[in-house]
């Protein structure tokens, strides 16, 4: 049977006849732009997270763009973020004037490696963005300790990993402040653009909060050049109903990536990356290559709530792309991410290059594959089955 990569028709149309409820309440109310439902949304989700404050906007880029204004990144400063992530982390760094300087991932989590952002730090560096990338904490403490040697700001880009925990803290709490997606295709997805900006800052809650709307305070007087960054009251209000059924959501994808892990591991060739590899692409690349290793399955780390918005396969040997035409050819939906690390990016062309061995070899070998919470137990094995026929035909 086909199985696609997300199937949000499967989430959503169970909440048909409340979302309808929801739509016809917004419209009675006629208030389309921030209101009472955006408002209740951003308690909801404060109280979610354990934050004083959050701002619902118009998107996750706009959330990371905002964070980053309102900390008075501009011009000559610059920006460390990982290279291996979506385009909007280092987009909205270069929009404000700033310029991202990329480093290095760990082959383990994916996330940023905190000793290569130490080598890239200079003078002008201002923040570290810091990606929990694929629904999984990057490493806050390591984050934290080194931001406050250097005085340097955080922005968390949990745009994956809304509801993720570090060491029992929410993702986005930790740091100066939090960035939150809901495009359709995250965990808590909604009906098109939207996103959220959290912080435990009063001060940098009030200038965002500003900046969101023109920086406009009171109507029409403009202390600062903000941006239009408001939220849909339709937006927040359907979100609000995904909301109350998000851990459920979580604790599927959860078992998913659990069973995936059980079953896989039992197939020849695959193996699972190790906590203690973390940060040691040669040393791991020199042992599965002992193992005969053909996939390396993602791991939860131990100190880490993962939510899996992605399970997220390497595969070795340069097989990446014959993986991807197998699992095509079978039905299997699956995507890479990202195939093209950002500091190779055509935009990006002019900011001077440094070494990003492990980024670019994660892009020549992961992939991802279904994981979303409505999976039917046949879809799950339909996918095992697929990897198993691979590996078969590579023996």
């Amino acid at each position: 049977m086909p199985v696609p990569l997300l199937d949000v028709n499967a989430q959503n149309l169970p909440l048909q006849d409340e979302l309808r409820a929801t739509f016809d309440r917004v419209l009675q109310s006629g208030r389309f732009i921030m209101g009472e439902e955006m408002e209740a949304f951003e308690r909801e989700v404060a109280e979610m997270v354990g934050v004083k404050h959050a701002l619902s906007v118009s998107s996750g880029t706009d959330a990371i763009l905002l964070a980053l204004m309102a900390l008075g990144i501009g011009e000559g400063d610059e920006v460390l973020c990982p290279s291996f992530t979506f385009f909007a982390t280092a987009g909205c760094i270069a929009r404000t004037g700033a310029t991202p300087v990329f480093v290095d991932s760990c082959p383990v989590c994916f996330n940023i490696d905190l000793e290569d952002a130490a080598k890239k730090r200079t003078a002008k560096t201002k923040a570290i963005v810091p990606v929990h990338l694929f629904g999984q904490a990057a490493d806050m403490d390591a984050v934290m300790s080194f931001a406050a040697e250097h005085s340097l700001k955080v922005i968390e880009d949990g745009a994956q990993a809304i509801g993720a925990k570090y060491k029992g803290k929410s993702v986005g709490s930790i740091g100066d402040f939090g960035a939150y997606s809901f495009f359709p295709s995250k965990n808590l997805g909604g009906f098109g653009d939207g996103g959220m900006l959290v912080t435990n800052n009063d001060s940098l809650a009030e200038m965002a909060l500003m900046l969101r709307n023109h920086g406009m305070n009171p109507k029409y007087y403009h202390k600062y050049v903000g941006g239009n960054f408001r939220c849909d009251a339709l937006q927040a209000a359907l979100l609000r109903v995904k909301l109350r059924e998000y851990t459920g959501y979580t604790e599927k994808r959860q078992a998913n990536a659990q069973y995936y892990t059980e079953k896989l591991l039992q197939l020849e060739g695959v193996v699972q990356a190790q906590q203690e590899d973390c940060g040691c692409l040669e040393s791991q690349t020199l042992k599965y290559q002992a193992d005969a290793a053909k996939l390396v399955l993602p791991v939860a780390y131990d100190h880490n709530e993962h939510i899996w918005n992605q399970f997220t396969i390497r595969v070795l040997d340069g097989q990446r792309d014959a993986f991807r035409e197998h699992l095509t050819e079978k039905g299997i939906g699956c995507d890479t991410y990202y195939p093209v690390p950002l500091h190779q990016q055509e935009c990006f062309a002019d900011i001077p290059k440094h070494a990003l061995p492990v980024c670019e070899q994660l892009a020549q070998e992961v992939i991802s594959i279904p994981i979303y919470p409505e999976l039917t137990q046949g879809q799950k094995d339909e996918v095992i089955s697929a990897v198993q026929a691979f590996l078969t035909s590579k023996v």
